[in-house]
């Protein structure tokens, strides 16, 4: 089994180099309607992590949010047994720990996102446990009962996933794990309402990509979009033999297109999380580093293929090191990222002219600090989202920002 190269060393948490994973939202697939555009800059604090010894601790995935504006994501430590929680919080910022992994057979450490279907059951990954002892895909539902759809055993099925899911409308989950697979570079998986689990495709680590990124995008026709860490048809100092990371493209066959390659130089290195898609087929992303300053890039690929920047980060007060984007209906692309005044993160956002504004720095006292999960919005414009650390105790918080 070859080992996850990580994205980049942001954070070490339980000894593991994680890469911060992106979710659907309820209302729509990282699209979210707003009103005319306003400066953000309003920030409240809802929840900080650690209040209780049962409390979840690290909140690394993305959140979603249903209709209801209650939210709901998940927590790579802390919970009943340290294994990590899923937890939600409503509107007015009440948490509620929905179940504390053991790190057994139901599964442990889950780093990805949950999703909800209609009936009000969350789905999830966790990065370990299961019978397989190389994580599991679960199911929690309405009244808290956890159960687990299926379990790794770290061979040619995938091992140890990190992966926010996608459901399709037959109730087909769909998700990556960046090890194993029959060629050990990690793979696309689907998981029936059965429970049983088929590889959609295998990396192979060469130019088709190595160690695809936690999350996935489907369009109608079946189609997923994703993103690796390594891989590719180019070599760069900075990311060595093993590539720059790509753009792919999987069908319902299982056929696997590389959209781009990445150079590691202006075009931008590591590829972060998962793509937006828009109206017309055009596709965003962000990379962790390269570009012109080298410290990250907004990138767009269209129908044919064509890359373009939409913006450099340059580190200092503006963003360094984005992570995944959501969109709004004017075409507003809006994301976390480190950098800022402070060196704690930031939250930015890039017009589709290319304008890129900073929202919120954050100082890395009360408000948090290192908020590498996605953002979801709301009808409003409102934007919430997580920081991995800071807050009352230290151990991350969820935040709102207001119009």
């Amino acid at each position: 089994m070859h080992t996850v190269q990580p994205l980049h060393s942001k954070f070490r948490v339980r000894g593991r180099l994680h890469a911060a994973a992106l979710a659907l939202t309820v209302l729509s697939a990282g699209v979210f309607a707003t009103r005319p555009a306003q400066a953000q800059t309003n920030f409240k604090l809802l929840h900080s992590f650690g209040s209780t010894s049962a409390d979840g601790i690290l909140p690394l995935s993305p959140l979603i949010r249903d209709a209801k504006g209650n939210l709901y994501g998940t927590t790579v430590g802390g919970g009943s047994y340290g294994s990590g929680t899923v937890f939600k919080v409503d509107a007015l910022g009440r948490e509620t720990v929905l179940y504390s992994f053991t790190g057994g057979a139901d599964g442990g450490d889950p780093y990805g996102g949950v999703i909800l279907d209609p009936a009000g059951n969350l789905y999830g990954t966790t990065y370990q446990g299961g019978s397989g002892t190389a994580g599991t895909v679960f199911k929690l539902d309405s009244i808290g009962g956890e159960g687990v759809v299926y379990s790794f055993y770290g061979g040619a099925d995938g091992a140890f996933p990190e992966s926010t899911l996608v459901q399709d409308f037959t109730g087909n989950l769909f998700g990556t794990a960046a090890q194993g697979g029959d060629g050990g570079f990690g793979v696309v998986f689907k998981v029936d309402p059965t429970g049983r689990e088929t590889v959609v495709y295998s990396f192979q680590g060469g130019a088709d990509g190595s160690q695809p990124n936690p999350t996935l995008l489907r369009d109608g026709a079946g189609n997923l979009y994703g993103t690796t860490r390594l891989g590719g048809n180019f070599q760069h100092p900075h990311c060595g033999a093993s590539g720059c990371g790509v753009v792919f493209k999987v069908d319902g066959a299982g056929k696997e297109t590389v959209l781009h390659s990445f150079t590691g130089a202006t075009d931008g290195e590591y590829p972060s999380a998962r793509l937006l898609r828009d109206a017309v087929g055009n596709l965003y992303g962000t990379t962790f580093g390269g570009g012109a300053y080298g410290r990250g890039t907004v990138f767009k690929v269209d129908p044919k293929r064509v890359k373009t920047i939409l913006y450099n980060f340059a580190g200092g007060a503006d963003a360094a090191s984005p992570e995944s984007l959501v969109r709004d209906e004017a075409g507003n692309l809006y994301g976390t990222a480190g950098g800022g005044a402070y060196r704690r993160g930031t939250v930015f956002k890039v017009d589709a002219a290319g304008n890129e504004t900073v929202l919120y720095t954050f100082t890395g006292i009360a408000d948090g600090t290192s908020p590498y999960g996605l953002l979801v919005g709301d009808a409003a414009g409102n934007l919430y989202g997580t920081t991995l650390s800071g807050g009352e105790y230290g151990l991350g918080t969820v935040f709102k920002l207001t119009r």
